[in-house]
Formats: structure tokens, C-alpha cells, sequence
């Protein structure tokens, strides 16, 4: 199967029905990627929950080590880890029941997308997501 985005208007549809995203590998440091994305997307009224077994809080939000921490439904699960660590956090996403995985610019992996769509999770992969959501606010 091969990778395919949903629409422009379902991203558009998913960003506008989603209030809460869980970030793996959301850092820190105010200068990574990750934290400005997710800062941004705080900012624009989405509830930001860190995943990071290194941090105890990132943006005000208590950190948890894994999905399986989070209470309470995932919309979506926004990854920002290298391509190869996709396989496993899709696993995670699918056995917490996320309803959307979204894999940051530059990260792909066919094997987390057969997985994902086989469990008809709504896949994004390789876009990043504040860019997707300044197109659609």
C-alpha cells in the first residue's frame, strides 16, 4: 500500500474536530522544532500533552513517558522522532485507540502507515502540522 495523505479538506477536517494532541518527543528546549510547533499549536487553543520520559514539563503541561499514560481520548498523536521509531509509537497509538497519527516533516515509514491504515487511523505523514493548520484556521 502505498503512503497517501488524506485531502486537504480532511486535514482541514481533522485539525478543525481535534482539542487534543499528544506530542512524542516533544523537547524542552525552546529552539527545537518540536517545542515551537507545539507552542504554536497551544497557542492556538489545542490542549498540548508532552510525551517525553526525559522532561517533567514542557509548555506548562506535566510530561508522561509513554501514550499509555494519558487519560482520556487522544485526537491526535504528533510525532517528532526519526523515522525509524515510527513502527513502534504507531503500535502505542493504535493500542491507546488515538483517532489520528501525524508524523512530522521529513518523517515517513511504510511500515507504521500499513499498520496504521489496517486499523483505519487516520495517517499523516511528512507534513507539519502548524503549516497545515496556518492554511485552515
Amino acid at each position: 500500500m502505498s503512503m497517501e495523505n488524506p485531502t486537504n479538506e480532511e486535514i482541514k477536517t481533522l485539525l478543525h474536530q481535534s482539542k487534543r494532541i499528544a506530542v512524542v518527543g516533544l523537547s524542552e528546549n525552546p529552539e527545537r522544532t518540536s517545542h515551537m510547533v507545539s507552542e504554536a499549536m497551544q497557542n492556538a487553543g489545542y490542549e498540548i500533552i508532552p510525551v517525553n520520559p526525559t522532561a517533567k514539563e514542557v509548555l506548562g503541561m506535566k510530561a508522561v513517558s509513554s501514550l499509555k499514560e494519558i487519560e482520556g481520548a487522544i485526537d491526535i498523536v504528533n510525532v517528532f522522532r526519526r523515522s525509524e521509531y515510527l513502527p513502534e509509537v504507531a503500535k502505542e497509538a493504535i493500542e491507546v485507540g488515538a483517532k489520528a497519527f501525524w508524523a512530522q516533516l521529513g518523517v515517513e515509514n511504510q511500515e507504521a502507515y500499513d499498520l496504521l491504515k489496517e486499523h483505519d487511523i487516520q495517517t499523516v505523514m511528512n507534513r507539519c502540522i502548524k503549516v497545515e493548520h496556518a492554511k485552515w484556521k
